[in-house]
């Protein structure tokens, strides 16, 4: 399965639209990848299921340059609630802000899990509009 998530980046957030699940996103703004303070590089990159006591089962983005633990996780405040992961949401609100965050994540976090419980490989490609 392949997703492509489209940015639209501004100095306080940068949003985007996931196509294939009809969510949009939110994340923080390009600072040169950053650790922590920048949304991960514009790619190509394999998704993958992982379980933590903390957050249960969440998704988990592979591979990203000079960075790891990249997750896709329920925000509606970038600049508030991210370190770098990638915040699905049913609307955006701003720059880095959106709504219904936890509906979206659970959309999207059950179309990837059914796949890869079919041994499909799941890639998420992310670039500008």
């Amino acid at each position: 399965m392949e997703l492509e998530l489209l940015r639209t980046y501004d100095p306080e957030g940068t949003n985007g639209e996931l196509k294939l699940v009809v969510c949009n996103t939110i994340e923080l703004p390009w600072l040169q990848n950053r650790r922590s303070v920048s949304c991960i590089p514009e790619g190509r990159y394999e998704l993958m299921k992982r379980t933590t006591a903390k957050r249960g089962q969440h998704i988990l983005v592979l591979n990203v340059k000079g960075r790891d633990g990249i997750l896709i996780h329920p925000a509606n405040d970038a600049l508030k609630e991210l370190r770098g992961c990638i915040a699905p949401v049913t609307t955006v609100t701003g720059p880095g802000k959106g709504i219904q965050s936890r509906l979206a994540n659970e959309k999207l976090k059950a179309l990837v899990l059914e796949a890869l419980e079919r041994k499909e490989k799941v890639f998420i490609t992310i670039k500008s509009k």
